[in-house]
């Protein structure tokens, strides 16, 4: 009775094991989706919001009378443009990254985004500056084409300043969905902590049998080879004989 209760348990250790290694995307091979998803959405909406116009300005002057003018989200804060390819570059970065690398760019993607956020609040809050909108539009960096700058004189006056709050509020809601997400990657990264968890109860066998398994997914991943090393497998003969102490296919 009591061989055939340890013969019982150590199937189900295998069992258990088993099923970790053939379903790895269930278990091992965890992906942080959700901060994924979230990051991207934020990438792509802080791009887009960039591209709207957040003031319109009238000036005046004596020699070419009034003229309106739009500046959009990129040219009055040109830096959201770069903080948002900035964000998709990290989501690209979790695809080939371990759990402790992904914890590091989710706490760099929440200060990117949360940097994001500064400029659309500031001009919310306090306002666009005329002399700074009319800098912008005399230089001809309204348009960011040098065959087609905006031609406004140098001692043309703003007569109006209008803010349009779309494109800033957007701004700020996407830059608060990648501060989540980044947040979400630093607490969740995924990949390795259910094979921490799972391998309280794996024998050496099964656990060498889930490394081949993984190395012959992910060959070329520093984590996989640390864990078969780790194992005692090598990384370069994943598939030894069965004399070796493996387990046989």
């Amino acid at each position: 009775m009591t061989d055939g209760t340890h013969d019982a348990h150590d199937d189900s250790l295998l069992d258990d094991g088993d099923r970790t290694a053939k379903n790895p995307k269930k278990k091992s091979d965890r992906r942080p989706g959700v901060a994924q998803l979230l990051m991207v959405v934020s990438a792509l909406g802080l791009w887009l919001a960039g591209r709207s116009a957040w003031l319109t300005v009238t000036t005046f002057d004596d020699k070419s009378g009034e003229a309106v003018n739009d500046l959009v989200g990129a040219t009055w804060a040109p830096e959201t443009t770069a903080l948002a390819l900035a964000l998709a570059a990290a989501v690209g970065a979790t695809l080939i990254l371990g759990g402790i690398g992904r914890r590091i760019v989710g706490a760099l993607a929440a200060v990117i985004a949360a940097t994001a956020a500064w400029s659309p609040l500031q001009l919310l809050t306090s306002g666009a500056d005329p002399e700074r909108a009319l800098d912008l539009l005399s230089s001809g960096a309204a348009t960011q084409r040098a065959n087609a700058p905006v031609t406004v004189s140098d001692w043309a006056e703003v007569q109006d300043l209008a803010v349009h709050s779309t494109g800033p509020v957007i701004s700020i809601v996407m830059a608060a969905l990648g501060v989540l997400g980044g947040a979400l990657l630093l607490v969740r990264p995924g990949g390795t902590g259910a094979k921490r968890r799972s391998g309280a109860y794996e024998t050496p066998e099964v656990r060498r049998e889930r490394v081949r398994d993984d190395l012959s997914r992910e060959p070329e991943s520093g984590r996989v080879l640390w864990d078969a090393l780790d194992a005692g497998v090598d990384p370069t003969d994943p598939d030894p004989a069965p004399g070796d102490g493996g387990v046989k296919r």
